[in-house]
């Protein structure tokens, strides 16, 4: 018995050690961005789309394995993989591609920290500054180890969209029935909705940043086992909350015709129906999302750009060891912090496309990914069975498909 229970508290022991980069990239998926987009799905469609989060987690708990396995195996990060196998050429259309979307997605995060202090009455020219100088000295001046132990109080302070669901008193009856029978309206705005819900729950960043954190913190296949359960545990919390967030919405919002543009609105918007208590909830998860996400994502960026053209990153590097690393995170951050402060800028719209961005640049960074799991000379004895192949190919084809009809409605319509 004592063995037993020897044994038990080592396997708690090394789960707890390896616990982090599932749980910390699937939360900060639901960023402002992300739940602005949940936020307008339920105000606009109600319960409708609720189950577009059903095959999202699905797609989303294949794609984290793939990409942790991936970084186990090699010790590499996935855009070094794609510049070794692909070349410099079709690396640097990629990845400026995805610069650009992460600039306009780092931008919408601080919208979000502008959004949910305004609601406390703070204005945006205190909050922001604020708040980028506290994320820039926690990533320069801090370790990986501060900052994922920050990461993951984040992660659970998420949970707080599940009070604001329930107090808005949601129908589970017509929740049940709208995720048993779905539907979709098939117009522009109704396919530009389904793939920014995709795109904000499985965005291409959070590839580069699963795998460079796996490698950063020295994972290993003999206990991938427990890295699967953190993985698990992640995209199980970025469905639930965004579930909640939905819910919320429908629940409130939908239901009383309020059509809403951004998070802020929602949180705004709650106030004469569900309560005081429930504006702020959510207002104060929309500002630690934004807060969380404005770490990681230009994070992530600096992380991956480098990799890919053989520059030094991590965290635990000091500034004269990485310094392109460092200088692209303050750049990302400058320019995004800039944008917001910016008199009359189009924050929503940098917010909904962003998103709808995120969701035609992911077949890309998908596809890549897929290529290199099934190489036997990079991954051996450890690619893909045939069933992630066929939900990841599926996933790469739906996605490219609704980024087609989206391009052909708007040009005819």
């Amino acid at each position: 018995m004592f063995k037993g229970r020897k044994k038990l508290f080592t396997q708690i022991g090394i789960f707890m050690a390896i616990l982090g980069p599932g749980i910390i990239t699937g939360s900060v998926d639901n960023d402002a961005g992300g739940i602005t987009t949940y936020a307008v799905a339920g105000a606009d469609y109600g319960y409708t789309l609720l189950w577009t989060l059903i095959p999202a987690f699905i797609v989303l708990l294949v794609i984290q394995e793939m990409n942790a396995r991936m970084g186990v195996v090699t010790g590499k990060g996935l855009a070094d993989l794609i510049r070794e196998n692909a070349g410099v050429k079709i690396t640097f259309f990629i990845f400026i591609g995805l610069l650009i979307a992460d600039i306009g997605n780092t931008t919408t995060e601080f919208a979000g920290v502008a959004g949910s202090m305004e609601v406390f009455g703070v204005s945006k020219y205190i909050s922001v500054p604020i708040v980028a100088a506290l994320v820039w000295i926690l990533v320069v001046k801090g370790t990986y180890k501060i900052a994922e132990r920050i990461f993951l109080l984040f992660s659970v302070s998420l949970l707080t969209y599940v009070i604001s669901a329930i107090m808005g008193k949601p129908h589970w009856g017509e929740i049940g029935t709208a995720i048993i029978n779905p539907h979709m309206e098939f117009n522009t705005k109704s396919l530009a909705m389904v793939i920014g819900i995709i795109g904000t729950t499985i965005a291409p960043w959070m590839q580069f940043y699963m795998q460079s954190s796996v490698i950063e913190k020295g994972l290993k296949m003999k206990n991938f086992k427990y890295t699967l359960i953190d993985i698990v545990i992640g995209c199980v919390a970025t469905v639930v909350v965004a579930f909640f967030i939905m819910v919320a919405c429908a629940s409130t919002l939908h239901e009383n015709g309020i059509k809403i543009e951004e998070a802020k609105d929602a949180a705004l918007a709650l106030k004469p129906l569900a309560g005081n208590f429930a504006s702020q909830v959510f207002a104060f998860g929309l500002f630690v999302a934004s807060v969380f996400s404005a770490t990681i994502l230009p994070l992530a960026t600096a992380f991956y750009v480098c990799e890919a053209f053989g520059f030094e990153a991590g965290i635990d590097k000091k500034w004269d060891d990485a310094p392109e690393f460092y200088i692209l995170y303050t750049g990302i951050l400058v320019i995004s912090a800039g944008i917001i402060l910016l008199p009359n800028a189009p924050l929503i719209a940098i917010s909904l496309w962003s998103q709808v961005i995120n969701g035609m640049l992911l077949p890309v960074v998908l596809i890549c990914m897929i290529l290199l799991v099934n190489n036997k000379k990079i991954m051996g004895q450890y690619v893909n069975k045939p069933i992630n192949n066929m939900i990841g190919w599926t996933s790469v084809v739906v996605l490219i498909a609704l980024s087609l009809m989206l391009i052909v409605l708007q040009l005819f319509t």
